[in-house]
């Protein structure tokens, strides 16, 4: 796994593709959920590829299963953001997404 070089998002990218669980309100406030992959992450925030296209400042919640080879325990990064782009036109459907919190929550091992 390479790491991506600074770009106009500032912060150090890396590619990493795992899986990501998205909710948000819709305009009438109505939660809505959708399944998507990250697409690479930073300190800062991450890229989300999900089949979705959400406007820009929507808050949102999501979670992101971390790779036990990494963590070594069940460990899950849940996390609050907002949209503050999209994949142009033509890509899959994507968002860049700034986090604005977030925590680790260790997952209880099944039995």
């Amino acid at each position: 796994m390479s790491i991506e070089q600074r770009g106009i998002r500032g912060g150090t990218r890396i590619p990493l593709e795992l899986p990501v669980q998205i909710r948000w309100k819709s305009p009438a406030g109505i939660e809505r959920f959708a399944q998507g992959k990250t697409g690479s992450m930073s300190g800062n925030g991450l890229l989300i590829l999900a089949p979705v296209r959400l406007p820009k400042d929507t808050p949102i919640s999501f979670e992101v299963l971390l790779p036990v080879e990494i963590t070594r325990v069940p460990v899950q990064l849940l996390c609050k953001g907002r949209v503050v782009r999209q994949l142009r036109s033509g890509a899959p459907a994507g968002l860049g997404v700034v986090l604005d919190d977030y925590r680790l929550a260790a997952l209880k091992r099944p039995a």
